[in-house]
């Protein structure tokens, strides 16, 4: 029994390794962010009427905004810039026109001074209105320029006082920009309707929503988030696919990003040489509320629309992003002069709008290309992904079924001999 057991578990443990190493192939890597590049921050703090309650651990929320950017200033590393913008920290009247106007820099986003930036941080009081969506788009502003990560923070304890221009929708005016802009967001009150509205923000950049209630919270919140803008990222290059593939951008290796209009296509052209392997793979975000059922397909095609190879995703509403991919090696060629072939990547997904819910811009989607040097045989891919390591499954498969052959004729044996004896 132990020999059959230990058996089975090195023939296991060989499937594993097998499995493991076809299931994460060596490639090309996407094009990484340059290390020289500076991140970029900026904290944005709500500094309107309401951030006077005294609600957290028995001082104010203005109170542990403070406490909390004194010990983040201090502990802020030195390659990231950072900045300070406040929204309703200035206007004190009732005019919402002006209020909504009130949102101000008040510490620039570049080499950090903390002394400067502790002392203009100590002068804030709560005072007046919430405009999230005016302060949001300064924010960006501020961020604009250079290669490096840019982040946005924003602490608020309520919703935005300046509709119609809606924060959400700002949010998602930004990612369409395709400019690598993350907003992450603290909730300083467990409301929901304030939770629903900082988390649409979050989610429309790929950033995260975070409720808060203690000051120890806040400030390490907010230090995770600073001292995440400092790890290397791949930051995508925004692109525009077209309805068509003959007018379509030309891609290499790298990650892309695009909006794509619900249930229509995107055409992206990849030149792929013989004995090269493209891989491709795209995710569609639902940034707002869709309808159930939906589903994304990736075709790579012909320029004159012959289908290649495609690869399909399907969504039940669970998720809120839908992924699928493709491999397709181009054989090699006798010719050492033989041309690139271009292949058309076509996207098309099967979203749909919820009743009343906009339509524009776009679905976010984020298009992975790789073009790598090929296996030696273009047919090898065929063979579920295994390559030539189907041939080294199938004599464990083989070796496996003639060892239990052999135990059980054994075992049929010795039974026998000990029923005669």
């Amino acid at each position: 029994m132990i020999t059959r057991q230990r058996l089975a578990a090195g023939i296991c443990a060989l499937l594993a390794t097998l499995t493991a190493g076809v299931a994460f192939p060596a490639g090309a890597v996407a094009d990484e962010t340059d290390s020289a590049a500076s991140p970029k921050v900026e904290l944005v703090l709500d500094v309107s009427g309401s951030m006077s309650a005294k609600d957290m651990d028995g001082g104010s929320r203005m109170a542990a905004a403070k406490q909390a950017f004194n010990e983040v200033l201090d502990a802020t590393p030195e390659e990231v810039q950072l900045g300070i913008r406040t929204l309703g920290a200035n206007y004190h009247g009732n005019d919402r026109k002006t209020g909504c106007k009130d949102t101000a820099q008040l510490y620039p986003v570049g080499s950090l001074n903390r002394t400067e930036a502790k002392a203009a941080v100590a002068t804030l009081q709560p005072t007046g209105w919430t405009p999230i969506g005016p302060a949001l788009l300064k924010a960006a502003d501020d961020l604009n320029g250079g290669d490096g990560t840019r982040r946005i923070v924003l602490i608020s304890d309520g919703e935005d006082t300046c509709q119609p221009l809606d924060p959400c929708e700002v949010a998602r005016e930004i990612a369409a920009k395709g400019i690598g802009l993350t907003i992450d967001t603290l909730g300083l009150v467990p409301d929901a309707k304030t939770r629903d509205q900082l988390s649409c923000i979050a989610d429309a950049t790929g950033g995260t929503y975070t409720s808060v209630q203690h000051k120890e919270e806040l400030s390490d919140r907010v230090g995770q988030l600073v001292d995440r803008a400092a790890d290397p990222v791949v930051t995508p290059v925004a692109t525009e696919g077209t309805a068509q593939c003959s007018s379509a951008p030309t891609l290499k290796s790298g990650l892309y990003t695009d909006r794509e209009e619900f249930g229509k296509q995107r055409f992206y052209r990849v030149d792929v040489n013989p004995g090269q392997e493209l891989r491709a793979s795209v995710s569609v975000g639902a940034d707002r509320e869709v309808n159930p059922d939906y589903g994304v397909l990736l075709r790579a095609v012909t320029v004159h629309g012959r289908e290649i190879v495609r690869g399909e995703g399907t969504g039940n509403g669970r998720t809120d992003v839908i992924s699928t991919g493709l491999r397709y090696p181009k054989a090699e060629s006798d010719d050492d002069n033989a041309p690139a072939e271009t292949v058309c990547l076509q996207v098309t997904n099967s979203f749909s709008a919820a009743f009343g819910v906009k339509t524009t811009p776009g679905l976010p989607l984020e298009l992975t290309v790789d073009v790598v040097d090929g296996p030696s045989k273009a047919s090898d891919v065929a063979s579920f992904g295994l390559g030539r390591g189907w041939w080294l499954l199938g004599a464990l498969v083989l070796t496996g079924f003639v060892a239990g052959l052999l135990w059980g004729w054994l075992s049929r044996w010795r039974l026998a001999v000990w029923r005669t004896n």
